[in-house]
């Protein structure tokens, strides 16, 4: 939830008298106007009564301006976003409160609060005379099938006569940005082999058991406990130096989303691409919970969270914020202009992922050797590959020869890769992944260890 809020004052004047005119309604430009015409034929035609029906009519939309203008309310508008990130397709409740702290009573405010189009109508509110410190409050929802950040605001009071003449509309400078993430289908607990990862620095060498002196330190990192501070080495050293423990390592996991804009075809909440990214936000939420440390690659080669000291991953301790952060990114992440896989093979390259999974569109043969490639460092790799010119077609699928032969070719290449027909179901691919590894006995590339599935 979120809140925001300012006052509002009228600003005595020149500036505000030109403001105040220049909020004539069509009724007050009218009724001037026809003033003005009235009183022009009162000394064509020399008829009195004329011309004070003309000055009349003049005289009306002109005090309602200056009653409109003097009017000083000071106002303090607020906003409550509720939840602020939400999955595409659900509804987020906006709560605005207004609260009158001047010393008079307010007359009849029109309240308007901006919104994208995407979703859904600007909402309008009418509120009438608010007493003296008190308050108003009122809601509405928002609702979104494209998933993106939309700002919400900055939120407008509108003053009026009471003879709709003259209309003010001042606006605060608060606003908020509601998060529309990519829906994370619930996806099936599949097991296969080699769940775990090891463990930390023990994985890589053996500590000797001769005594201290055979200790092997490491540089202390933040959050190092300082009970395991090895004094001897640090004086030697220089440096703050820690003892190496054995300690667990959580699995990894590094799931690819492939945003080359020649690799989809259509646009729209039922492409390909969004059922793409739909699929990473559940394979990436479904793997925190399942314990793995997860890390989010495109083919651009970014990763989420960025390249640090725990490789890059997101820590599954706390798989709520390493959840928010990746669905955060899927929720503005667009087509990208490039062409292949070279860079996230280089990030790939840097060394053992354990599990890959992969979401990729339309392959070429030398981008697919090139994923291929990226197999050898990697334990249990599934791809997921979309054909998107019968996205764009509907109806039946057929699948096409040449998507027969990119899968091929990925699977020679130890990857566990299963076609998307238009309308597949990802719980559905989840468990024939599965079976597809029980039936093939899940190779895994040599030197690399198997990152484990879920």
């Amino acid at each position: 939830m979120s809140a925001g809020g300012t006052s509002v004052d009228r600003d005595p004047g020149l500036g505000g008298v030109h403001a105040a005119l220049a909020g004539l309604t069509t009724r007050g430009r009218s009724f001037l106007a026809a003033g003005v015409a009235a009183a022009l034929c009162s000394f064509v035609l020399g008829q009195a009564d004329l011309l004070r029906v003309g000055l009349l009519l003049i005289a009306l939309p002109l005090v309602c301006v200056a009653v409109v203008y003097r009017t000083r309310y000071r106002v303090a508008g607020s906003r409550r976003l509720d939840p602020g990130r939400v999955p595409a397709g659900s509804e987020a409740r906006v709560q605005l409160r207004i609260d009158n702290v001047s010393r008079l009573p307010t007359g009849v405010l029109m309240l308007q609060d901006r919104v994208p189009y995407v979703l859904g109508p600007r909402p309008r509110f009418v509120l009438d005379r608010v007493e003296t410190g008190g308050r108003r409050e009122v809601s509405y929802r928002v609702r979104s099938d494209l998933r993106g950040r939309y700002p919400l605001g900055p939120l407008q009071l509108r003053l009026t006569d009471p003879f709709g003449m003259c209309e003010l509309t001042r606006a605060f400078s608060g606003y908020d940005t509601l998060t529309v993430v990519p829906r994370a289908e619930p996806l099936p607990p599949v097991r296969l082999s080699g769940e775990s990862a090891g463990y930390g620095d023990g994985r890589h060498r053996s500590l000797a058991l001769a005594g201290e002196d055979d200790v092997i330190p490491r540089g202390y990192r933040h959050g190092d406990d300082l009970r395991r501070v090895h004094w001897r080495s640090t004086a030697r050293y220089g440096e703050l130096m820690v003892r190496r423990e054995e300690q667990p390592q959580r699995a990894r996991c590094t799931v690819l989303l492939d945003t080359r804009r020649v690799a989809h075809q259509g646009a729209g909440p039922d492409s390909p691409f969004e059922w793409a990214v739909s699929g990473a936000a559940s394979a990436a939420v479904h793997l925190l919970e399942r314990g793995y440390s997860v890390r989010l690659l495109t083919d651009t080669g970014s990763s989420v969270p960025g390249h640090d000291g725990a490789g890059g991953h997101a820590s599954a301790h706390d798989s709520a914020d390493a959840a928010g952060l990746v669905l955060d990114t899927l929720s503005v992440v667009r087509h990208s202009d490039g062409a292949g896989f070279s860079r996230a093979h280089d990030v790939l390259r840097g060394g053992n992922e354990g599990l890959l999974v992969a979401f990729l569109g339309e392959l070429d043969e030398e981008q697919a050797m090139l994923v291929a490639r990226m197999r050898q460092r990697s334990g249990v790799a599934v791809a997921f590959v979309l054909d998107g010119a019968a996205w764009a077609r509907g109806g039946a699928w057929t699948r096409p020869r040449h998507l027969d032969e990119r899968l091929r070719l990925l699977r020679d290449a130890g990857w566990a890769a299963l076609p998307v027909a238009p309308g597949t179901p990802l719980p559905e691919l989840w468990r024939q992944a599965d079976q597809y590894r029980a039936q093939h006995g899940g190779v895994t590339a040599p030197g690399a260890a198997d990152g484990g599935w879920a």
